[in-house]
C-alpha cells in the first residue's frame, strides 16, 4: 500500500515526476509541483491521450491556441493526443500534487 501524499521532499529545485503504473499502454504518474511551470519555449505534446487531476494546489494550463485552464484541487481535465500544451504557473506557497493517465 501507498499513499500519494507520502515521501513529497521538502525542496524541490525541479517538479518532481514519478511512475505509479507503467503497463501495456497506460502509465499513471505523480508529478508534484511547487512554483514550476514548463519552459517557455517549446509545448508538451505528448503522442497519448492524458487525464490529470490536481489533488492539492493549483495550476494554470495554456493551450496553443491560447486557451487557458485554471486548476484547482479536484479540478480534471482531458488533453487529446499531440494538442500542444503547458504549464504555465503552479502554486508557489504549496504543493501541487497532480495524478496524471497517460492511455
Amino acid at each position: 500500500m501507498a499513499n500519494i501524499f507520502a515521501n513529497i521532499p521538502k525542496e524541490l529545485p525541479a517538479e518532481l515526476f514519478e511512475d505509479i503504473v507503467r503497463n501495456n499502454g497506460v502509465e499513471i504518474e505523480r508529478i508534484v509541483s511547487k512554483g514550476h511551470s514548463s519552459p517557455l519555449d517549446g509545448w508538451y505534446e505528448q503522442p497519448r491521450n492524458e487525464w490529470v487531476i490536481v489533488l492539492q494546489g493549483q495550476a494554470m494550463l495554456v493551450f496553443a491556441d491560447q486557451q487557458e485552464v485554471h486548476l484547482k484541487a479536484g479540478d480534471y481535465i482531458e488533453i487529446p493526443a499531440l494538442q500542444k500544451h503547458k504549464v504555465s504557473w503552479t502554486d508557489p506557497d504549496v504543493e501541487t500534487v497532480w495524478l496524471a493517465v497517460h492511455y
